[in-house]
């Protein structure tokens, strides 16, 4: 964020789902550019093997364990963040929640709740420590970067609960882009499509609109990664409000 305040630590971040997956490279991409990063997550052991992945001067990165959908232990998240670093110039709204694709008869209440829960209250909870840091911090502002989903504008089949909870981020992103603007908080969201699996495994079959099967092309996370920073790296005077980023063949325009 070039323009935004510096602290002895340099721009600080926030990364929920930081101890895997898009989380964890997002935030090993963050403190490669010289961001000090604060990982969220639930597994203290998950956020500890990726602050040594990244091989990182101590003082710039902060583990803090956390259930986001708990308001006690959002707020604590960020109560840590402020007193370490000063300020927080990112968050990046990643931790999310998946479960298995069935009919919505099919649909345990359990599933519903546990991914609304994460993906839904979870950003609402960390956006909302985020304005009350991000407004009251001197120089004011920041940035929130939510990460979506191409299933926040087209559904997948049989995804009723994850469908709703990323339709549901587009209209916080929106609603928080709006009301961000009185304190110099830009909001934005990125919508990534399949990426090559991290842990290199085989890219899983998918199921079309048409009910097939089809293993669909994939990306490198790097593809990603480099999205997010550009995103990230923008003046605060300068929003990317939406950005998609998918494999080029990759079914996704009415899914096919």
């Amino acid at each position: 964020m070039t323009g935004s305040a510096q602290t002895p630590h340099g721009r600080t971040a926030v990364v929920t789902g930081g101890g895997s997956g898009l989380g964890r490279a997002v935030s090993l991409a963050l403190l490669g550019a010289g961001w000090s990063v604060a990982l969220a997550g639930r597994r203290k052991d998950a956020l500890q093997e990726t602050i040594a992945l990244a091989d990182v001067d101590p003082a710039r990165v902060l583990a803090v364990p956390t259930d986001i959908r708990q308001p006690e232990e959002v707020a604590a998240l960020f109560d840590a963040v402020r007193d370490r670093f000063g300020r927080v110039d990112l968050l990046f709204n990643n931790a999310g929640a998946a479960a298995p694709r069935r009919p919505i008869t099919e649909t345990p209440f359990e599933d519903w709740n546990r991914v609304l829960d994460t993906i839904v209250t979870g950003g609402f909870l960390c956006a909302r420590e985020a304005f009350r840091v991000m407004s009251a911090q001197s120089p004011q502002g920041g940035r929130i970067i939510n990460n979506g989903a191409p299933s926040a504008h087209v559904p997948r089949p049989n995804s009723i609960a994850y469908t709703a909870a990323k339709h549901a981020v587009l209209g916080l992103t929106k609603v928080l882009s709006l009301d961000g603007r009185a304190y110099g908080i830009a909001v934005g969201q990125i919508d990534v499509g399949n990426v090559t699996p991290v842990d290199g495994g085989p890219q899983p079959a998918a199921m079309q609109a048409d009910g097939t099967m089809a293993v669909e092309a994939t990306i490198p996370v790097e593809r990603f990664t480099e999205a997010v920073l550009l995103m990230a790296s923008m003046p605060p005077d300068t929003n990317v409000q939406s950005l998609t980023v998918l494999p080029t063949t990759m079914p996704y325009i009415g899914r096919g």
